[in-house]
């Protein structure tokens, strides 16, 4: 509009002073000097960039490619649940709580603690999961849930999310071990194929309380849609399901073993939780050489227990994935870089990120780990950062796992441009610690690509979902497309 309007007063002074130069010019002429500029001044351009977002997402459409080698068979454990959605402020007001204080308990023993962390998390926009201590009360609780009219049950857990998403693909069988009541099993993909001994009379619930941008309790309010978990689950908390799993390997073969639900053994004591790492680390320690393991991380608090998992587990895996929350909770644990840094502000800086990211992988190279890949999303953007030559196809792997971000959150088959928005930046430094060089991306080029030491970064950011229909298992469906689009090459 405002180009028009100058246009017209351009050509208004311009005919003026036509006219004033040359007054033997006839008012006829002058006409239609005026008609024909002030026609030519009002026609539309003949086309207009398409909106950024829309651009992203064709770019991302051309850019992925199956790897030429894909896993043919994939076995994923160990937690598993049902998942019981619903509007965590709608459930605390039915529970007759109110907005007090805000603080974050490691483990919820009441209302009130449920209460006071959710509130914790909600004010950040940041997901969480927490144990809920007293069986009693959380059996009263999820009955309040469950009476919800718009409460909604889902297949729950990381590692069944994550053989839901992998089960998409026709042509790849998977495995799920863990524990399969009868809920769960009636809703999960009839391709996921879960051995007898994992089936179990009753469903394990885990109750997600989630909050859109924007939603309010009290005076506080939330800066992004997330959601918060709680569970009282013994079965997926003592891991009872990994020997079923890896008993199941020698007949499966897999390729590719996806482990989750370390997080859950926080609702052990310290002494079974200790004991229970340890018998993990062994058995995982006897699986072959040539099944890789890939690690989903989930939300904790208690720091030696993310130090067990580094030092215990680590060594045995190929591939990590993990979101902001768990990365800095990361190097908090094991005095990693930035570790001064007590919580996120916004956007996660990305040279904060790789700082963290390179150090992990650099200390696993040293101490002669098996870790070559970590796979790290965030809500407006996604890393993956392998070590050289052990992985390819990572573009195509990173863009993939940033495109389902989007269909998901919004429930649909395909970006829908409308609906998503574009907040991170396109223009960053690589590193905090160290002079990084600055980066860009482009709707021509979505994917940024760097080298640091012998670790390659590939960054693309998020189209982030305006008004999302549900935020549970984006991470498990992030990391799952990842691993579809990613080719391993030697390990």
């Amino acid at each position: 509009m405002w180009p028009k309007a100058v246009c017209v007063g351009l050509l208004a002074i311009s005919l003026g002073l036509l006219h004033h130069l040359h007054p033997e010019i006839s008012d006829a002429a002058l006409d239609y000097l005026s008609s024909s500029l002030q026609s030519i001044a009002s026609r539309e351009p003949a086309s207009s960039s398409p909106p950024i977002e829309e651009a992203f997402s064709a770019a991302w459409d051309r850019l992925i490619v199956a790897p030429s080698k894909h896993w043919e068979r994939v076995a994923v454990g160990v937690n598993a649940c049902v998942d019981v959605v619903l509007s965590g402020i709608g459930l605390l007001q039915a529970l007759a709580l109110t907005p007090q204080s805000s603080e974050d308990h490691m483990v919820l023993n009441t209302q009130e603690d449920l209460a006071e962390t959710f509130l914790h998390y909600m004010q950040q926009g940041a997901a969480a999961e927490r144990f809920y201590s007293d069986a009693k009360s959380f059996a009263h609780i999820s009955r309040t849930a469950s009476q919800d009219p718009r409460a909604q049950h889902f297949v729950g857990g990381n590692a069944a999310l994550i053989a839901q998403r992998l089960a998409a693909n026709p042509d790849m069988e998977v495995l799920l071990c863990g524990p399969v009541g009868p809920k769960l099993h009636e809703l999960l993909d009839e391709r996921v194929f879960v051995p007898p001994t994992s089936l179990q009379e009753e469903d394990e619930y885990h109750l997600i309380l989630e909050y859109k941008s924007g939603e309010q309790w009290g005076s506080r309010q939330a800066p992004a849609a997330s959601r918060f978990i709680f569970s009282h689950d013994l079965s997926n908390g003592a891991m009872t399901s990994l020997e079923v799993l890896l008993s199941s390997l020698e007949v499966f073969q897999p390729k590719l073993l996806v482990l989750s639900g370390l997080h859950m053994m926080e609702g052990l004591s310290r002494e079974a939780r200790e004991e229970r790492l340890r018998e993990a680390a062994a058995s995982l320690s006897e699986v072959p050489s040539d099944i890789l393991i890939h690690l989903e991380l989930a939300s904790m608090t208690d720091g030696d227990l993310m130090r067990g998992i580094i030092y215990q587990v680590f060594p045995f895996i190929s591939s990590l994935g993990l979101n902001e929350q768990e990365l800095l909770f990361l190097s908090h644990s094991a005095s990693g870089p930035h570790a001064s840094i007590s919580a996120w502000s916004g956007i996660p800086e990305v040279g904060i990120v790789s700082d963290i990211l390179f150090w992990i992988l650099k200390g696993s190279k040293n101490e002669a780990s098996s870790l070559t890949r970590i796979h790290f999303h965030t809500l407006a953007y996604h890393i993956l950062a392998t070590i050289d030559g052990f992985w390819g196809n990572q573009v195509s792997a990173v863009a993939a796992g940033a495109r389902v971000a989007g269909t998901q959150a919004c429930a649909s088959e395909t970006i829908d441009a409308t609906r998503v928005k574009l907040k991170t930046p396109l223009e960053f430094s690589t590193s905090r610690e160290q002079v990084g060089s600055t980066v860009r991306v482009s709707a021509q080029e979505p994917v940024a690509v760097w080298i640091r030491e012998g670790v390659t970064f590939h960054f693309t950011p998020v189209l982030i979902c305006k008004e999302p229909v549900r935020t549970v298992g984006l991470g498990d469906a992030i990391s799952a497309e990842g691993l579809l689009f990613s080719e391993a090459t030697s390990q």
